[in-house]
């Protein structure tokens, strides 16, 4: 049996762009995709907190540093420049490898800056 796991976790990043007429995606940041072990097309859940919005895309990645966050193509009709989300990636893992998984959440400040990066059981706490 597969276990479809939450693998890693952006959380509270804010949306920097969003443009319209693009094939669509998510550009981020390269240092977030690496602080979450992220890489360039993977597929990634976003979560609105704005309007609750949930929509999947793939991720391409942005200049270090830079703390971009543009929704593309499609993509920017379901959030604002200026809405917080978070960026959510999954693995189909096999009952041993879900057992041990250990999901990551980088947490970021109001300018998409990487501030805590926290794995496993801690990652959930908000402390």
């Amino acid at each position: 049996m597969l276990r479809w796991m939450a693998k890693a976790k952006v959380h509270g990043l804010t949306i920097t762009q969003a443009e319209l007429y693009y094939a669509g995606s998510l550009t981020l940041d390269s240092d977030l995709m690496a602080a979450a072990d992220l890489l360039p097309e993977e597929c990634v859940q976003i979560v609105n907190l704005a309007n609750g919005e949930r929509l999947e895309t793939y991720l391409i990645p942005g200049e270090g540093g830079s703390g971009i966050v543009c929704l593309n193509g499609p993509a920017a009709r379901l959030g604002a420049v200026g809405d917080k989300i978070h960026v959510i990636s999954y693995a189909m893992l096999d009952e041993l490898e879900a057992r041990q998984s250990q999901m990551v959440v980088v947490r970021v400040d109001d300018l998409n800056r990487p501030v805590k990066v926290k794995r496993g059981e801690q990652a959930g706490d908000d402390t």
